[in-house]
């Protein structure tokens, strides 16, 4: 099969009379994923900020509710551009604490000398920087979004977690994520408790661990949503394990950092009750590997 090349044209938004930063917002606002930040939803656009105008786009990771304040410029990038960014990124960090949050611009052109001043703000703010261009055929238009400079990986040691998070306790997650939600927590510690009846909760904002005589255990950790119970449990990763979760049909996630991590719901517990258990075991099993 004869497969014809064609070429696309650059468009500069900036300059073009129909496409404005309103027809960019709506595109990334309608598919957040174009941005290559991942599956990640759409929280509010134009948002308010007190006495500093509007936030373009609030994004928002449903799995870790991580927040991502998205500023969208035409053209160049230029200092403006970057100070309302942090700005806006600074004013809803201080507005829910609850969250982490990371701020992202958007520009046409990030040019290598401003990404070097973007880069000084990135070592100590969670700042991505992404070059956008609008390709066009015939009558088709398409954005093309490259991340040309990415968040300063500041990663804690994830099993340093519990003790790097700010303290909360069992009022803040059920107002967070529910009662049922923390019942399902409750039935999990159960289990733990049947090799280890010392071992209890540990409530911090960004997840629940475990504590055992006033030390923290990173061996199992909880992250309570309303909709269902995120559970990481630190267990090597084995083809066994792996067919296991797929034969139940558990709502898994990525494998990372050397937890299993399934998003699990009182119905999910109730009917694979035996393969959650195994997981755990495995874990409490482990715990000093």
């Amino acid at each position: 099969m004869d497969i014809k090349f064609v070429k696309p044209e650059r468009i500069w938004l900036k300059e073009h009379p129909v496409l404005d930063e309103t027809w960019v917002q709506r595109q990334i606002a309608e598919d957040p994923s174009i941005l290559g930040l991942g599956e990640l939803l759409l929280k509010d656009k134009e948002r308010n900020q007190p006495h500093a105008g509007r936030l373009d786009i609030l994004l928002q990771d449903p799995d870790t509710d991580r927040r991502y304040e998205v500023e969208v410029q035409l053209g160049r990038t230029d200092e403006s551009h970057l100070i309302r960014t942090i700005e806006y990124w600074d004013i809803e960090r201080k507005r829910y604490p609850q969250y982490d949050h990371c701020a992202v611009i958007v520009a046409e052109e990030v040019t290598s000398r401003f990404l070097n001043v973007i880069s000084l703000f990135n070592s100590t703010i969670p700042l991505i920087a992404i070059q956008m261009s609008a390709l066009g055929i015939g009558d088709q238009v398409t954005l093309v979004f490259t991340t040309v400079l990415n968040e300063l990986s500041r990663g804690l040691d994830e099993d340093d977690e519990d003790e790097d998070q700010e303290p909360a306790d069992r009022n803040y997650w059920e107002g967070r994520a529910g009662r049922e939600t923390l019942e399902l927590t409750d039935r999990i510690l159960a289990f733990l408790r049947q090799w280890d009846p010392k071992v209890d909760l540990r409530y911090k904002r960004g997840l629940i661990g475990l504590v055992r005589n006033g030390a923290s255990e990173s061996w199992v950790r909880f992250r309570p949503k309303r909709q269902f119970l995120r559970l990481e449990m630190r267990v090597p990763q084995t083809k066994e394990t792996d067919e296991a979760l797929e034969e139940a049909g558990l709502d898994t996630m990525l494998y990372r950092s050397g937890r299993y991590r399934v998003r699990l719901t009182k119905a999910d517990l109730a009917k694979h009750e035996s393969v959650i258990v195994g997981l755990l075991k495995q874990a409490y099993d482990n715990r000093d590997s």
